[in-house]
């Protein structure tokens, strides 16, 4: 039953769950138009809880749930005596209504677990789907070590990472784009607009054009789907020249990435413009840096330092500077195994609530 779990464990894994289950319904909750001051109070607030769970339901299932609560509170059977033919008295009750409103509530559990195994099923293939459109292990890149990872915050993430070569006009060497993205939301419209986005980035750049083209193009193209710039993209796009170690940068509304030169000076690569799917006709300034051996390039989805604990503190820019600063001289599949520890550690046992994603970049 327990699948080996220790009893702190189950603890801490029921109330992870119970915590992401009230965040869900106080959220609907809290949007429902509040009431005059003369009708607050406890009763009213049970009222509107009461309503945001019951709005998750199908309606039919909703009757279901009103039924079993009513007859679980007055549902008591009535009572029966029989006397036998020897005098003795038997004194009993017939089958109450609570044991009925208990099997209605058993049968609408069955109903919400298979909806949620049909659902886990095509999500689980989703996140395969993903898994797979994006890089398992960073490329060779000459004069750069890669390393990434991402962690959804739900079984699938609206936040995109890769790199890959692509042609450079006037040039017969290979350049490599460098890309990280964070789509607006969560979960499947997040997933599906970000699959999107990766189509559009690979056939973009696949032709030779210039940074500023492509990430031109890229807007464009996310207009089209961003219903009206409410499902925007943040972005981050970089063409690595690993003839010069040169690197052009565009900063669209995305999380300044962190330069850190080999003498322990921070950079900000800020250049840019608004997140991709606001505006159609939006221009780009591009950014330059000159890259050296030791220094660091890290790149990262909001979701690091806005990872919250039980305190509700935000995880911060300050402890991934500590981090890195700490851990300069390693190389990046161990550094991005000490931030995630880093965050971990910081968390604890709070549920996590937006999509974690870090691309560190060292030159060698």
């Amino acid at each position: 039953m327990t699948e080996g779990l220790e009893l702190s464990q189950l603890w801490a894994q029921f109330r992870a769950d119970a915590t992401s289950s009230y965040r869900l319904y106080s959220r609907d909750f809290r949007a429902r138009p509040r009431r005059t001051v003369q009708r607050h109070g406890l009763w009213h607030n049970i009222q509107d809880f009461a309503w945001a769970i019951l709005e998750k339901l199908t309606p039919a299932r909703r009757v279901l749930l009103l039924l079993a609560v009513l007859l679980l509170l007055f549902g008591s059977g009535p009572g029966y005596s029989y006397q036998d033919k020897n005098g003795s008295v038997t004194v009993g009750t017939f089958p109450s209504l609570q044991f009925w409103g208990g099997a209605i509530l058993f049968v609408l559990l069955m109903l919400e677990v298979a909806d949620r195994v049909t659902m886990k099923r095509d999500l689980e293939i989703a996140r395969d789907i993903q898994r797979w459109l994006l890089p398992a292990t960073a490329p060779q890149v000459p004069g750069l070590a890669i390393a990434f990872a991402t962690r959804a915050a739900n079984t699938v993430a609206g936040d995109y990472y890769d790199v890959f070569a692509r042609p450079e006009p006037g040039s017969r060497e290979p350049h490599f784009l460098l890309a990280i993205a964070d789509v607006a939301g969560k979960s499947i419209p997040a997933a599906l607009l970000m699959a999107t986005f990766q189509a559009s980035l690979r056939t973009l750049a696949g032709a030779a054009s210039s940074l500023t083209d492509l990430v031109a193009g890229m807007n464009r193209y996310a207009c089209t789907n961003s219903q009206g710039g409410l499902r925007f993209t943040t972005a981050f796009l970089a063409d690595f020249n690993p003839s010069d170690k040169s690197l052009a940068y565009i900063n669209a509304g995305h999380n300044a990435p962190i330069l850190r030169h080999q003498n322990g000076t921070i950079e900000r690569l800020t250049s840019g413009g608004l997140p991709l799917g606001i505006q159609s006709e939006q221009r780009y300034d591009s950014g330059s840096v000159s890259l050296q051996p030791g220094d660091w390039v890290i790149v990262f989805t909001d979701g690091v330092v806005e990872a919250l604990n039980l305190r509700e503190e935000e995880y911060g820019e300050a402890r991934l500077f500590e981090v890195l600063n700490t851990s300069a001289e390693v190389m990046p599949d161990e550094l991005l195994r000490r931030i995630m520890a880093s965050v971990d550690a910081f968390v604890g046992a709070t549920p996590q609530h937006d999509d974690i994603t870090c691309m560190l970049v060292k030159v060698v």
